[in-house]
């Protein structure tokens, strides 16, 4: 179903974090290529109309062992993301408008695909705080999958209180980030999203199991765990949407 085919469809702005350099490893870093592809399949073929844009426009570029092609074949059953990679849609990753060129009127929902990249570019991004909290406060649905959730760690609503405050959420937990230092022999991060989550007072933030897909809506809010949820983080924007 496209979206000329659904009279009902709506506009969901997916934002993908530009190209960045780790602190830690020194490895360029990028987007995960299943939280984009997983998600935007859900939006496309359930007849949604999808913009991907980047907080400063341009080409993007995808984190190495998310690609399914990668030597490690870490992602080398990810045929979503194959897929996508090897059709048309794969042109919409090149010269990506800016989140400046935005206007929050013209969609119903915002999704914030992770990667490693987010933990310094969406982070670091009070403009993409601003937009996030902006979506959010209009009633739109917002939500963010995996490590783009770190935003929630200091995005604030207008009047200067933190968005996360009185809110349910997730993002990559504190066993997966164990899980992934353990396997690679050493540190990846700069922080952990869940451990910096627990020293905001009146905030929740829901660890699902390790590894598992989990998805958390709050009103509005919708965030998931990690790569595995890109599918089901994005139903549940689409339930928010079509309710």
């Amino acid at each position: 179903m496209s979206a000329t085919d659904n009279p009902n469809a709506k506009s969901i702005l997916m934002v993908v974090a530009n190209p960045s350099v780790s602190e830690i490893t020194g490895w360029p870093i990028g987007f995960w290529w299943a939280e984009l592809t997983h998600p935007y399949w859900e939006f496309i073929r359930r007849g949604h109309k999808v913009t991907i844009v980047s907080p400063l426009g341009g080409d993007l570029e995808a984190d190495a062992y998310s690609d399914p092609e990668h030597e490690s074949g870490y992602s080398a059953d990810d045929f979503v993301s194959l897929g996508f990679k090897k059709s048309p849609h794969s042109a919409l990753l090149k010269g990506t408008k800016s989140i400046k060129d935005i206007e929050v009127d013209d969609f119903d929902a915002i999704f914030l695909v992770g990667g490693q990249s987010p933990m310094y570019t969406f982070f670091n991004d009070d403009e993409l705080h601003r937009l996030f909290a902006s979506f959010y406060e209009k009633g739109k649905v917002a939500s963010a999958v995996c490590r783009a959730t770190s935003i929630l760690l200091k995005a604030r609503t207008l009047d200067g209180r933190l968005l996360a405050v009185g809110k349910r959420w997730t993002g990559f937990t504190n066993a997966e980030e164990e899980y992934v230092e353990q396997a690679l022999g050493q540190k990846m991060q700069p922080f952990w999203i869940e451990e910096e989550a627990g020293e905001i007072p009146d905030t929740a933030f829901i660890a699902g199991p390790a590894r598992l897909s989990h998805a958390v809506v709050d009103g509005n809010l919708v965030t998931g765990q990690q790569h595995y949820s890109g599918s089901e983080t994005a139903q549940a924007v689409l339930t928010c949407l079509e309710r």
